[in-house]
C-alpha cells in the first residue's frame, strides 16, 4: 500500500506496557501484607496501615505486643477520624508475640470484621514462615484482610503476599503557613509481591478525597542522586 507520509512506511508498535503499574494498597483484598518500619520509632508504618484499611463500618481488630507498643506507641482514638477510620477499633494489648498471632488467627476467622492488624516487634521464633503461611491461608479462606506490622525486623522470611517497607519523608509545605508542617509524605518500598513488580514510591494520603481510589497519590521515586546545588564547590577530581 502506498503511503502518503513523508516519513515512509508507518510501523505499528507492539502492545507492550511501557509504564510500570502503580500499586493500589487497598486493604479490602483478602490477603496477608507485611509492613516493615524503615527506621526505629517512626510512626509512618502505623499511618500507612491505617490509610490502607478498607472504608467500612465493620469493626477492626488491632493486636499488639508489649515491645511494639514501646516503639510504635498506642493508637490515639481521636486522630483515627482524621485518617478516615469510621469503624470501631477493637484494641487487644498482649505481652508476647504468640498471643498476637493467636488473636490474628481468631480474628481472621470472624467474617464480621473488616480487617485485622497485628504488631510484632523483632523476629521472634514464633513468627516463623509457617506461622505467616497459616495467617495468609486463613485470610484468603475467610475473606478478611490481614496486616502485620513488623518493627525492628531485619527482614525475616514471610509468606505474606505483599511486603512493604515504609519510612517518613519531609512533609510538604503548608499552603497557608510556611513554618507549619504540611501534608504527610511517606516512602513506600514494595520489595516483594505476588503478581506485582517491586518499586519505591512517594505516598501522599488524602482521606477526604471524593472517591476511595483517589485517597492515595503515588509518585515513583527517581533512582538518580541529588541535583548539584548552584555555587556549590566542585568535587576534587584529583582525589586530594
Amino acid at each position: 500500500m502506498q503511503s502518503d507520509s513523508p516519513l515512509g512506511q508507518v510501523v505499528a508498535l507492539p502492545k507492550k506496557r511501557l509504564v510500570q503499574d502503580v500499586p493500589k494498597p487497598d486493604g479490602g483484598e483478602a490477603l496477608l501484607r507485611d509492613v516493615l518500619s524503615g527506621t526505629p520509632f517512626d510512626a509512618a508504618v502505623t499511618g500507612f496501615v491505617l490509610a490502607c484499611l478498607p472504608q467500612s463500618e465493620a469493626p477492626i481488630l488491632w493486636a499488639s505486643d508489649r515491645m511494639s507498643r514501646r516503639e510504635n506507641g498506642r493508637l490515639y482514638g481521636p486522630a483515627l477520624r482524621a485518617m478516615g477510620i469510621k469503624a470501631p477499633v477493637l484494641h487487644v494489648e498482649v505481652s508476647n508475640p504468640r498471643d498476637v498471632l493467636w488473636a490474628m488467627e481468631e480474628g481472621a476467622a470472624c467474617a464480621g470484621l473488616s480487617a485485622v492488624v497485628g504488631e510484632i516487634h523483632g523476629a521472634p521464633e514464633v513468627l516463623s514462615f509457617t506461622a505467616t503461611k497459616r495467617l495468609a491461608l486463613r485470610s484468603e479462606a475467610s475473606g478478611v484482610p490481614l496486616w502485620l506490622i513488623r518493627s525492628g525486623d531485619p527482614g525475616a522470611l514471610s509468606a505474606a503476599r505483599e511486603r512493604w517497607r515504609v519510612s517518613s519523608l519531609p512533609s510538604d509545605m503548608h499552603p497557608w503557613n510556611s513554618a507549619a508542617p504540611g501534608q504527610t509524605v511517606w516512602e513506600a518500598d514494595l520489595f516483594r509481591a505476588r503478581g506485582q513488580a517491586p518499586g519505591v514510591w512517594e505516598v501522599r494520603y488524602e482521606p477526604d478525597a471524593k472517591r476511595p481510589e483517589d485517597r492515595f497519590r503515588l509518585l515513583s521515586r527517581s533512582g538518580d542522586g541529588q541535583v548539584a546545588q548552584d555555587d556549590a564547590p566542585a568535587a576534587d577530581v584529583a582525589g586530594r
